[in-house]
C-alpha cells in the first residue's frame, strides 16, 4: 500500500541526516529510507551532467525499495537537478532551498551572508530567489571549498574545520550581518564550531525544518500520509566508508531505542 511506504532522502553524504533528523521528528509515524552517497561526494565542484546523472542513480536505488516520495537533501542537487528528476518520474520530489527569503525577511540591519557550494550559487534557484528578496539588501556570499570533505571525513571539530570557517565567516562579521544563511546540508553540522566564531547577535539559518513541515504538507495532499501505528523502520546506505554516518546516528539518543538498519552499497 502506497500510503505505507517510505520516504526516501538522497544527498551526496552525510549533510542530509541534517534534513533527515527534522524529517524523522515531524514525522514519526512514517518509515524513512536514507542514502549517503559519499563515495561521490562533494558533488558542488561536478559538471552539471554528472551532478544529474548522479542524481538519477540515487533516485533509481529509492525507487528500488518502493519510496513513495523522495526529498533531495542536497542544495546543489535541487539547484541542478531536481526539474529533470520531476519530469522523468511521477513521483513527489522535495527540494532544498537556499533559505535566502527568511534571511532577507528577518534582517534588521539589511545584511545578510550566504555560505552554500559552488553549484548552488550557479543555481538558477539561488539567482531567482536572490533577486526576488534581496534588492534592497547587501548580501556576501561565500563558496564553503573543503566543509563537505571535512564532514564526509568526521573532521567537524577540528582545526582545520574551525581555521576554514573563521577564513569564510570573517568577512560577513566584517560587513556587519545579522543572518547567516547555511545553504548546503553538510553545514550544520559545523553548528557549534561556528557559534564559537559569530557573535551572539547573528542568527543562522538551517532550512531543513521548513523542507519537513512542506514534506508534510505534500504527503498530506497527495494523501499518502502513513496510517501505520506499529514501530517504524529506519534504513540508512552509504556508496562510502559508514563509519562517520553510522557515528552520526549513534549521537541520535532516540534511534539507539528504536533501533536502525546501515548498510554499505556498491555504486
Amino acid at each position: 500500500m502506497i500510503k505505507d511506504a517510505p520516504i526516501g532522502i538522497f544527498d551526496s553524504g552525510i549533510g542530509g541526516i541534517t534534513v533527515w533528523k527534522e524529517i524523522y521528528r515531524t514525522l514519526p509515524n512514517e518509515d524513512i529510507i536514507y542514502l549517503a552517497d559519499s563515495k561521490n561526494s562533494p558533488y558542488g565542484l561536478k559538471s552539471h551532467k554528472e551532478i544529474i546523472s548522479l542524481a538519477i542513480d540515487n533516485v533509481e536505488f529509492l525507487l528500488s525499495k518502493k519510496c513513495k516520495l523522495i526529498v533531495v537533501a542536497c542544495n546543489t542537487i535541487t539547484a541542478i537537478a531536481i526539474d529533470t528528476l520531476r519530469h522523468k518520474y511521477s513521483i513527489p520530489f522535495i527540494g532544498m532551498e537556499p533559505a535566502v527569503k527568511p534571511a532577507a525577511l528577518n534582517t534588521k540591519v539589511g545584511k545578510i551572508g550566504v555560505l552554500a557550494t559552488k553549484g548552488t550559487f550557479e543555481g538558477d534557484l539561488f539567482k531567482k530567489t536572490s533577486k526576488k528578496y534581496t534588492n534592497n539588501i547587501k548580501i556576501a556570499i561565500q563558496i564553503g571549498n573543503g566543509l563537505v570533505e571535512l564532514a564526509e571525513s568526521g573532521k567537524i571539530e577540528s582545526d582545520e574545520a574551525k581555521e576554514l570557517l573563521i577564513k569564510y565567516l570573517t568577512p560577513m562579521i566584517d560587513m556587519g550581518v545579522d543572518q547567516i544563511v547555511l545553504g548546503c546540508t553538510h553545514y550544520p553540522l559545523f553548528s557549534s564550531v561556528i557559534k564559537k566564531i559569530i557573535p551572539k547577535n547573528i542568527q543562522l539559518i538551517n532550512p531543513a525544518l521548513a523542507v519537513a513541515k512542506y514534506t508534510k504538507t505534500v504527503l498530506i495532499r497527495e494523501g499518502i500520509v502513513s496510517s501505520r501505528l506499529e514501530k517504524m523502520k529506519y534504513e540508512f546506505y552509504s556508496s562510502g566508508d559508514i563509519t562517520v554516518l553510522q557515528n552520526l546516528l549513534i549521537q541520535i539518543d532516540r534511534l539507539k531505542l528504536i533501533g536502525y538498519k546501515i548498510e554499505n552499497i556498491s555504486r
